[in-house]
């Protein structure tokens, strides 16, 4: 897929930035975007404060909020008074401003998720299955478009701006580790799942690495602060992450920038391997399956998976261990703020999990280094569905989006 992937780099998307348009079906220009970045940023802001922070003229400022106001994407609130001369009227993003669809196409299932212009969830679908299949996986988004399209008004309909595909590169790649048929997964490698997914909407799709979208979910609903460089992982039922530099979500030239979960790391005996191979759920899912327990829940109920058993302590051990050094050979190479962990998993194992990370990386020579702070994650298990929903949103309204594979 992933030569798929490179071939639908964005000729549409260069075409979309030519004609702005007024309405959500149109790219916004540098300066509205600039805005509706700084005010998404600080909640809200007056059109003085906007003018101070980014150096446009207040006439300038002022033209683009009126516009974005008339476009139903700010509001006005209450005036604050208490300095000289006229009150300022702070602005802040308008929730029904637009809305946006995010796809996660996991390893062991898919999500459906319908978000506001400020990010808050109207809805969500999932759907769960052993491995996946281009054809289910085409099916559910049909069915699941239908659903959540029909709970918007006609007006809230044409306010959606557009749909992010988050999936896995090369996913006919993990047959073997997924447990599923080779015959199926090869299906993969010729499904252009985007086109499949934009000939059944009327809104541009845009594709992106499942781990990268989750980065991207830290980065545009998460609670981040003021860090503008950060490596991110995203452990799900395989560990992967991504980058953000200079507070833009990093891709690459082929989208494979922060692909950590190719990242080596000491294994069994001190020989290398790779992280994929030891901080993944789907490790810990054999290691519970090898003494007969039941692992879906796992998979259909991230947020308590109840009693584990010891094989959880061990897992998380060894997951902390190979995560430290991931952390410290990213930071060798890039000055990194802070290491982000997030993933499919209940808060306090997650919790666990970083605390672990944090005592692993005490026992590691990194002298000549200056290591970086590591947190939790503050989007959680739904970050993968979420990042996919900010791609069209990154896209069309924000500044320092990602590179992302096409549109119509």
């Amino acid at each position: 897929m992933e030569d798929v992937i490179s071939k639908q780099v964005s000729t549409d998307a260069a075409a979309g930035r030519a004609r702005r348009g007024t309405n959500q079906s149109g790219m916004r220009d540098h300066n509205e975007r600039l805005v509706l970045s700084l005010v998404r940023q600080h909640g809200s802001l007056a059109k003085s404060d906007i003018a101070r922070i980014t150096g446009l003229s207040a006439q300038t400022v002022s033209v683009i909020m009126r516009e974005l106001e008339e476009d139903g994407l700010l509001l006005r609130q209450a005036p604050q008074r208490g300095r000289i001369g006229q009150p300022s009227i702070p602005m802040a993003l308008a929730p029904g401003g637009a809305f946006f669809i995010g796809l996660k196409i996991g390893r062991r299932s898919a999500e459906l998720v319908l978000i506001d212009f400020l990010g808050n969830v109207r809805a969500m679908l999932q759907h769960s299955y052993r491995y996946p299949a281009p054809r289910e996986a085409i099916g559910f988004v049909a069915e699941g478009l239908a659903k959540l399209r029909g709970a918007l008004t006609p007006e809230e309909d044409k306010r959606i701006a557009g749909l992010g595909v988050a999936v896995p590169f090369e996913l006919w790649s993990w047959a073997d580790a997924a447990g599923a048929p080779r015959a199926v997964m090869e299906e993969w490698r010729d499904c252009d799942i985007r086109t499949e997914i934009q000939s059944l909407c009327d809104f541009p799709v845009y594709l992106q690495n499942d781990a990268t979208s989750a980065c991207g979910a830290e980065m545009v609903f998460g609670k981040t602060g003021d860090l503008s460089d950060f490596v991110y992982f995203y452990i799900g039922a395989f560990a992967g992450g991504g980058v953000v530099l200079n507070g833009r979500l990093h891709g690459g030239p082929t989208g494979n920038a922060g692909a950590l979960g190719s990242m080596p790391v000491p294994g069994e005996n001190g020989r290398p391997t790779q992280l994929i191979d030891v901080a993944s759920i789907a490790v810990l899912e054999k290691m519970l399956a090898a003494r007969g327990a039941e692992t879906a829940h796992l998979w259909t109920s991230p947020e308590d998976w109840g009693d584990v058993g010891p094989e959880l302590d061990i897992w998380l051990g060894r997951a902390a261990e190979a995560l430290a050094y991931a952390i410290v050979s990213a930071t060798a190479v890039i000055d990194f703020q802070a290491a982000v962990i997030d993933g499919w998993m209940p808060v306090a194992v997650r919790h666990r999990l970083v605390e672990a990370v944090g005592k692993a990386i005490e026992g590691i020579d990194a002298e000549g280094l200056r290591l970086p702070k590591v947190r939790e994650g503050t989007v959680g298990i739904h970050a993968r569905a979420l990042g996919a929903a900010s791609l069209p949103l990154s896209e069309r309204f924000l500044i320092g989006a990602a590179p992302v594979s096409g549109s119509a």
